[in-house]
């Protein structure tokens, strides 16, 4: 049943339908309302790290297995599962339209099934997360971008920023780009800084927040006199040395306030070391929503920081 053809009626697989962040759990209603819906809701629907305000990471929705039909069965997220004679666990990319992930679960008892989902449950994670990157990345696209010959020019990229983005302020060195949405803004922001800067003392999270600090201070102003954006000293920021198309990267997500004054909002931060330039290229997103939720602006944040390439 789950796995047949993904095609229209001429032959082009059909889009895939649904909201960011959702996933389809095709399963029934006894194993919903107990330990495997618990499971499930405990590793997929976890709280987004960073956020003063709690929201899950996934948005589920359990539909039962006579319901899988039309919308349901062109959702772009899909995890089934069920009882059966064999304890499996499956993967399948755009079975019934495009994109599209289609995880199947099934085992001989609970525990066979709570066993798979601890055991699969990270990779299930990660495949979800590129899928909704790329498709936010595509929205982008049908949106419209910036021309990136000024990023090119002064920061040695290519990326793919949103039409909805302004520029706030731009000299040559240092670039604000800023998404006005209902009750707050997104905010996209880049720029240089020397290696001694963030090595210093191999300090790097204390010398992250320092040079933080000292951008904010000098450009990103509230409307009253004196006001600027610091990091918040009371969650210090969480920082992980990863890859960054090659290249060494610092990852800091935490919050950020605006000193004398009570805005704030999240945060987060990519520095990426260029050898080719002498330099770490900062790329740093940050949100200003109190009312609004979070987590798909940050994902919006993130497909663009994501679709940066270097050119030479």
């Amino acid at each position: 049943m789950l796995f047949g053809a993904c095609q229209g009626t001429d032959g082009a697989a059909d889009a895939s339908q649904g909201n960011l962040n959702e996933i389809s759990i095709i399963v029934s209603d006894v194993m919903w309302n107990g330990e495997v819906g618990d499971s499930l809701r405990k590793k997929l629907a976890a709280p987004v790290e960073g956020l003063v305000q709690e929201e899950p990471l996934f948005t589920l929705n359990q539909y039962r297995e006579e319901t899988f039909t039309g919308d349901v069965r062109n959702g772009r997220n899909i995890i089934y599962i069920k009882k059966d004679d064999e304890r499996t666990y499956g993967f399948r990319q755009n079975s019934y339209c495009k994109p599209q992930n289609v995880f199947t679960i099934s085992g001989k008892s609970t525990t066979d099934l709570l066993d798979l989902i601890s055991l699969h449950g990270d990779e299930i994670i990660r495949s979800i997360k590129k899928t909704e990157i790329a498709e936010t990345q595509q929205r982008n696209k049908t949106e419209g971008l910036r021309d990136t010959l000024a990023f090119a020019k002064n920061y040695g990229v290519k990326i793919n920023v949103p039409l909805s983005y302004k520029r706030a302020l731009s000299n040559g060195s240092f670039t604000w780009l800023k998404k006005e949405i209902r009750g707050g803004n997104t905010n996209l922001l880049m720029y240089t800084v020397p290696y001694e800067t963030l090595e210093h003392n191999r300090d790097f999270i204390n010398n992250i927040i320092k040079m933080r600090d000292s951008i904010g201070s000098k450009y990103i102003h509230g409307k009253e006199p004196g006001t600027y954006m610091v990091t918040e000293v009371s969650y210090m920021p969480s920082m992980f040395t990863t890859s960054f198309n090659d290249k060494r990267a610092f990852e800091t997500r935490g919050n950020w306030e605006m000193s004398h004054d009570f805005m704030k909002g999240v945060f987060m931060n990519y520095a990426i070391r260029n050898d080719e330039r002498h330099c770490y290229l900062i790329i740093e997103g940050f949100i200003y929503s109190p009312s609004a939720p979070k987590r798909d602006l940050i994902m919006e944040l993130e497909s663009i920081i994501e679709s940066a390439t270097f050119v030479k």
